[in-house]
């Protein structure tokens, strides 16, 4: 979408300081110390300390939830202490981590899971998934299906009534993970008793490359534009298709190819400037509207793909905090069944 070019111009605060910052590669050779490094970084993570509620706020309950064949994937719960006048059951949201289908664990969003948790009295499931290039497309997409299955089923578990709101979100992969799931737990019968209210789309990605259709080209040109983006350049985003390997035309990576998006659940974007994705996330926002979805979208301009974690102190990553907690909200507001 050509109107959004000036959003690629680079943010003032972080343009003398996206030099410093290493350039990612990613090989069979380096993918283990580079997952153990991501990992380890963000369970140090200690920028969230002073924001976070007190310990007696909350309770964080880690769980093994069963996929089938022996295979388990583990799920993090945040409950928010039940205050006078509450039943001790909040709103649930399912929350899917990034990392390209490659990296990442639940570690990458904890705290800002347990902040929005009190914040916005919300019970938070946090999922893990396996990752490509060891469990290929659609590993990922199953697993969390299960998962979401799960959790759909157990709301006790979770100290959750689904009929206050039933949320799903994730950033980037997760995202993109979110967007699939809410379009099959439209179509899939096992959710009819307790459909998606809201899904919160963090940088997403909803079309392979290989898969936009002619009508759509003209509008999808940050791929090209925001190619050397610092954080996530296109060659990245190349190797981590590579080794998630879904086929291109296939909604459950391509979510954006379905024949209908009526009636999927409302959907909150989070968009940055510099990201090769962001006129998917345009892109996938208009469509959803068109088809009746209630959306609402932030954008961030001037900055790459999963900035905040690099540029933790820039005025613009204190407004995605904020707009994260307001998005949810909105979401659960939203997707309010009438009373």
């Amino acid at each position: 979408m050509a109107e959004y070019s000036h959003l690629s111009e680079i943010d003032s605060q972080i343009a003398p300081l996206v030099e410093a910052l290493p350039r990612l590669v990613i090989d069979a050779n380096s993918l283990p110390a580079i997952r153990q490094f991501s990992t380890e970084a963000f369970q140090k993570e200690s920028k969230f300390e002073h924001l976070l509620p007190e310990s007696s706020e909350y309770t964080v309950e880690d769980h093994e939830i069963d996929i089938g064949e022996g295979v388990k994937v583990l799920a993090r719960s945040v409950t928010p202490t039940p205050r006078t006048g509450e039943d001790g059951k909040f709103p649930l949201l399912f929350w899917i981590h990034g990392g390209c289908f490659v990296l990442g664990s639940l570690h990458m969003d904890d705290h800002r899971l347990r902040i929005a948790s009190v914040k916005l009295r919300l019970s938070i499931v946090n999922c893990q998934y396996r990752l490509a290039p060891e469990h290929p497309f659609p590993t990922a997409v199953d697993d969390v299906t299960t998962a979401l299955k799960y959790v759909a089923s157990h709301p006790d578990t979770f100290s959750a009534s689904l009929n206050k709101g039933f949320l799903i979100g994730g950033q980037s992969a997760g995202a993109n993970l979110a967007a699939v799931l809410s379009w099959i737990a439209r179509d899939n019968p096992f959710f009819k008793d307790t459909p998606l209210t809201g899904q919160f789309l963090e940088v997403p990605t909803v079309i392979h490359p290989q898969a936009i259709p002619e009508r759509y080209k003209s509008s999808l040109l940050s791929f090209e534009q925001n190619k050397d983006a610092p954080i996530l350049p296109r060659e990245l985003i190349d190797k981590f298709l590579e080794y998630y390997n879904p086929p291109p035309s296939d909604p459950r990576y391509s979510p954006l190819l379905l024949s209908s998006h009526k009636d999927l659940p409302p959907a909150f974007f989070q968009v940055c400037g510099m990201d090769p994705w962001r006129d998917e996330a345009f892109l996938y926002e208009k469509v959803l509207k068109e088809a009746g979805v209630p959306t609402r979208l932030e954008v961030y301009p001037g900055v790459p793909h999963g900035f905040q974690a690099s540029f933790f102190n820039i005025k613009q990553a204190a407004r995605l905090r904020e707009d994260f907690n307001e998005g949810l909200k909105w979401l659960l507001e939203v997707g309010k069944p009438p009373s």
